[in-house]
């Protein structure tokens, strides 16, 4: 009885201390589209979310990888691309990324953190990007759609 007992005490721990991080992990996991953005820069926010674009976010067990191009260009144009990812953490609610891969060099090799937080099938995400090299200091909120697709 007294082993009964010992092993639900310690099912329950394990389960209140672990569990969480997983289920958060599983539930950051998936393919998101990027459906509002603004950023703040100084004192002014504005949004940079453009519907003539569609962007998504790739998040697996250890990295993610963003991808974004014109949804229907001119048949003169380039139809610019741009992507960029690498790894990322997620502890309790900050999600911090390392970009190992972009196209602007200057970029690479910082990290983002955010503070992440998902309702039903919305991933909001608000922090700072702060890139040194380009003087590039301001703080941005992204929303995202789960793709179920």
């Amino acid at each position: 009885m007294k082993f009964n007992i010992v092993f639900v005490l310690i099912t329950v721990i394990y389960m209140s201390t672990g569990c969480t991080t997983k289920q958060t992990d599983r539930t950051i996991v998936g393919t998101w589209e990027l459906v509002s953005a603004t950023t703040t820069e100084k004192d002014t926010t504005f949004s940079t979310f453009d519907p003539k674009h569609k962007m998504i976010k790739i998040i697996n067990p250890t990295h993610f990888a963003f991808l974004n191009h014109a949804v229907n260009p001119e048949k003169d144009s380039s139809n610019a691309f741009t992507a960029g990812g690498g790894k990322y953490t997620l502890v309790d609610s900050t999600y911090t990324e390392s970009l190992d891969y972009y196209i602007d060099k200057a970029w690479e090799n910082n990290k983002f953190p955010f503070v992440v937080k998902i309702v039903n099938d919305t991933l909001i995400q608000k922090g700072v990007e702060k890139v040194d090299k380009l003087g590039i200091d301001r703080i941005i909120i992204e929303k995202y759609k789960r793709v179920t697709d």
